[in-house]
């Protein structure tokens, strides 16, 4: 069985953000989330690809 679904203070613990910020990001559909009954949830695996994706878009933003 995988990990459990973390919650938007879990994301903002994790990536060092105000759950403001995580509930923004998710808003936008920045964020790979889901609800469950009516509160939002992520997978780590999710917010850890989406991380590697940012990193690459901030590498090619910088021309690296």
């Amino acid at each position: 069985m995988g990990s459990p679904a973390m919650t938007v203070q879990d994301v903002a613990v994790y990536l060092n953000v105000d759950a403001k910020t995580v509930y923004r990001l998710v808003q936008r559909d920045d964020l790979p989330g889901f609800k469950v009954a009516g509160t939002w949830r992520f997978k780590r695996g999710d917010i850890d690809r989406w991380i590697e994706r940012q990193k690459k878009i901030e590498q090619k933003r910088r021309g690296a």
